[in-house]
């Protein structure tokens, strides 16, 4: 079985990263849309959907846009506490980011049986 999760900068863990499975974040992506205002929420839903296909960077005044959508959706009721918990989690991070003015970058990585 192969595993595919998400290295994100700016984390809480010792190393300053927090790692995510790409399907959970693909996950909370899809419930974005009923959440946040259309005007707003694309360019985090692109994100979040695409996780786990490869590196990606996020200037600091996006990661600033998405910090502040992460963290509204995180305290939307229609979200369930684990979609919930990981938007408040990648929102810290993205303020982090921005910040500090460094990219928030989202790294790939693949492990077990790749068929």
């Amino acid at each position: 079985m192969t595993t595919v999760t998400v290295t994100v900068s700016h984390g809480s863990d010792f190393f300053g990263v927090d790692v995510f499975d790409a399907t959970a974040l693909r996950e909370l992506g899809q419930h974005l849309p009923g959440l946040l205002p259309a005007a707003e929420h694309p360019p985090l839903t692109d994100l979040l959907l695409t996780a786990g296909t490869g590196q990606q960077h996020v200037d600091p005044a996006q990661a600033h846009t998405f910090a502040a959508l992460l963290r509204r959706a995180s305290t939307t009721r229609g979200l369930k506490r684990h979609h919930g918990a990981l938007a408040a989690r990648l929102g810290t991070a993205a303020a982090t980011a921005a910040r500090t003015g460094q990219p928030w970058t989202w790294t790939t990585e693949t492990e077990g049986d790749q068929q």
